[in-house]
């Protein structure tokens, strides 16, 4: 049986605005057209979570084997459906991004309450979609989404998000020595807290310069100046 291939490129939507959403059911009726294995490609940005929590379900109910290729970005909520795949492979050249899920929300305080909740048990399943994935506890994959954390394909390797980096199979050379490749992880949240930190330094001002000192006394007191006067009106 042939192997079929998918591609999920795009904003993930619950429902399709302008054409270039991946929704659900447009997944599910590519899904289900068709049986055996499959390939999924991935480059999306993220979008809704609980259409990509219903595509994720899809994937991890399908009978065949699932191999997912990120070719480009899995950020967000694409970063959850990655971890539906069987395998999943990275291009040395593609990018992985996890964060706190975030919304918006209107109201009094109570309303504000709710938002909290609901953004703390939206946080728990995709935790739990990470975890199943990568075997990370819970804490180190909450602080890890808390930063809002990037991922190459040899770091996300490294931490269990991917299975291996996508290799060219018809110019391999056996004999050749593995390349050492460097693993990067970036924080935007760490990295504007260095940077704020670093303008903090370069630009304080110190506090011996910024203490106004007292002006020096070079003039005379009042009751000396009485005095002098008293003196000088005597001679008047």
């Amino acid at each position: 049986m042939t192997e079929r291939t998918l591609f999920l490129s795009g904003t993930i939507a619950e429902e399709s605005w302008f054409d270039d959403d991946v929704t659900p059911q447009l997944f599910r009726d590519e899904l289900n057209a068709g049986s055996g294995d499959i390939t999924v490609w991935i480059n999306s940005p993220g979008g809704d979570c609980v259409a990509a929590a219903q595509i994720y379900n899809m994937l991890m109910d399908y009978k065949g084997n699932v191999t997912v290729k990120i070719d480009g970005i899995a950020a967000s909520a694409a970063s959850v459906i990655a971890m539906a795949g069987t395998k999943v492979l990275m291009s040395p050249v593609s990018m992985m991004m996890i964060h706190n899920p975030a919304t918006i929300a209107f109201g009094d305080h109570n309303e504000m309450q709710k938002a909290i909740e609901m953004l703390e048990s939206v946080k728990d399943s995709i935790i739990n979609a990470y975890e199943i994935k990568t075997s990370l506890s819970r804490a180190k994959l909450s602080r890890l989404m808390e930063a809002e954390t990037w991922m190459d394909a040899t770091k996300a390797v490294e931490l269990g998000f991917a299975d291996d980096i996508l290799q060219r199979t018809d110019a391999e050379d056996d004999d050749a020595p593995e390349p050492v490749v460097e693993a990067v992880m970036f924080s935007r949240k760490a990295m504007n807290t260095a940077l704020l930190n670093k303008l903090e330094a370069k630009y304080r001002t110190p506090a011996s310069e910024a203490e106004i000192p007292a002006p020096a006394e070079t003039g005379r007191s009042v009751d000396d100046i009485l005095e002098r006067l008293d003196t000088i009106s005597k001679f008047m």
